[in-house]
């Protein structure tokens, strides 16, 4: 194509400087150097490096990058040759290879364009939807294969509702044992108050000892309340600032990531118009005058792909990081609690059975006064205590003078029940 014109033409750098230098390379076992190359004749004046791959004598050396000129092969020029002989050339150069190149001064900034702006944004909210329904809007975009960090980013959400739902649940947790505790407090002056005013020595002393008991079981949750609060502070610590703090490093991530795959998806679509006017035998514009705006991207997106895989490496050791602590941090809050829980328990086991004070023997209550002295059977009608508890005689005082001693059955049937159901967990299964 250039061949037939009488005159050269000239090459729009679009302001972009470029410096010559020379670099030699060490082939590999597989007589490769590590670049792919692109332009060159028939269409484009210059020949340039696509890509450089990772892990080859290339990327090692880092001289060489995308978008830089090559000029000449071991001190031959390869001016108005095709990127196949060139490649040739490469190629029957055993061992080391001296590659001349004119080095692209590029600032990244010049690449960031409009449509690279629009495209991020594409991107992001492509990331939201499914494929088919991206594909019915018609949206283009350039997607990730088997990338495992989604995954990772789906179980950092499960972990996040699972610490959310235990905080919740320990605070209810709490709670209800605050409340428990206050009711055994309350259950504890109400004894004592009966203990005090019963005339019966022995039963004011039986009352008195139910008391001490029911306010050593307060004690119990309260202790059990200093011991597992500190749990929440964990939980919160996790949730409110270990998670939002990987969350803040996905986000940084993800605008790295949507930059890279813009940049992927405008030299997919610049290659394709490249072909479109091959196809038609029009010359383009940019690829007659050498290519700048391309190799102009194809240094980007090496550039934004090198920052992609920094900030990928760095998300996915923080999350390792994060599931160490939290696979950690579960079973050592886990075991806090059940033992704290099995301590309390099996402390008010023992409280209570050493307060088996029950039945007690109470004296029978006056017509003035609650409490005022014991007095017969024969002379006062009442209630009497028998070997199951106590039991009404055949004409007892009227409701409102013994609402104490309903409430003390009621008691009594209670803690009977309380201690035939308690049992001490030996393990939690989870």
């Amino acid at each position: 194509m250039f061949a037939d014109l009488d005159y050269d033409i000239e090459e729009d750098k679009l302001g972009i400087p470029t410096v010559p230098g020379k670099v030699t390379l060490q082939k590999d076992a597989q007589n490769l150097i590590g670049i792919s190359i692109g332009g060159g004749a028939q269409y484009c004046p210059c020949l340039y490096i696509v890509q450089v791959f990772d892990n080859t004598p290339a990327a090692l050396d880092g001289t060489v990058a995308a978008g830089d000129e090559i000029t000449g092969v071991n001190g031959r020029s390869i001016k108005g040759k095709t990127k196949v002989e060139v490649a040739k050339m490469i190629q029957e150069v055993k061992g080391e290879v001296t590659i001349h190149y004119n080095k692209l001064q590029a600032d990244p900034k010049q690449g960031m364009s409009l449509d690279i702006v629009l495209k991020k944004v594409k991107h992001r909210l492509v990331e939201n939807m499914s494929s088919g329904t991206a594909d019915a809007l018609g949206l283009s975009r350039a997607i990730l294969c088997n990338d495992g960090l989604v995954k990772r980013l789906e179980e950092l959400e499960r972990t996040a509702e699972l610490y959310k739902g235990m905080t919740e649940h320990t605070k209810n947790l709490l709670r209800a044992f605050y409340e428990l505790s206050q009711t055994h407090r309350a259950f504890g002056d109400v004894f004592s108050v009966i203990g005090v005013r019963e005339p019966q020595p022995a039963a004011s002393e039986a009352f008195v000892k139910f008391a001490d008991a029911h306010r050593s079981i307060e004690k119990f949750g309260i202790r059990l309340l200093k011991t597992i609060k500190p749990m929440l502070t964990d939980l919160n610590t996790y949730l409110n600032k270990a998670i939002p703090d990987t969350r803040l490093t996905i986000k940084k991530y993800l605008d790295v990531k949507f930059e890279y795959l813009s940049y992927c998806l405008k030299v997919k679509e610049m290659d394709d118009e490249e072909y479109s006017c091959i196809a038609l035998g029009e010359p383009l514009y940019r690829v007659s005058t050498g290519n700048y705006e391309y190799r102009l991207i194809l240094r980007c997106r090496q550039e934004a792909r090198a920052r992609f895989s920094q900030m990928r490496k760095d998300v996915l050791e923080k999350m390792e990081l994060l599931d160490q602590k939290h696979v950690q941090d579960i079973v050592f809050q886990l075991q806090r609690l059940v033992s704290t829980m099995s301590k309390y328990y099996n402390d008010c086991y023992a409280v209570l059975r050493d307060a088996d004070v029950f039945p007690i023997e109470v004296g029978h209550f006056s017509e003035g006064r609650l409490g005022s002295g014991p007095v017969s059977n024969k002379h006062k009608p009442g209630w009497r205590s028998g070997r199951s508890g106590f039991r009404p005689s055949s004409s007892a005082p009227p409701l409102h003078r013994l609402l104490t001693v309903p409430l003390l059955c009621a008691i009594y049937a209670s803690l009977k029940c309380c201690r035939a159901s308690t049992v001490v967990p030996s393990q939690l299964v989870i």
